[in-house]
């Protein structure tokens, strides 16, 4: 995946967790619980394309020749 791709999949997915947090705060109790876990699932998630993206962005160690 190319890091423009990998940017914007990442900001895709906080949009979705803020959404879903603005959601969770207004719903019901019977409504919570599967909108805690949903949210878990996309926190994960974002978390692993931030790890990516922050991959993809450092540079690569350099080795003297010798």
């Amino acid at each position: 995946m190319a890091l423009k791709e990998i940017a914007r999949e990442l900001y895709r997915l906080q949009r979705e967790v803020e959404l879903l947090e603005d959601r969770i705060k207004s719903a019901s109790d019977s409504e919570r619980e599967a909108l805690e876990d949903e949210l878990r699932r996309l926190k994960a998630e974002r978390d692993k394309v931030k790890r990516t993206l922050e991959g993809c962005k450092s540079p690569l160690p350099y080795h003297r020749p010798r």
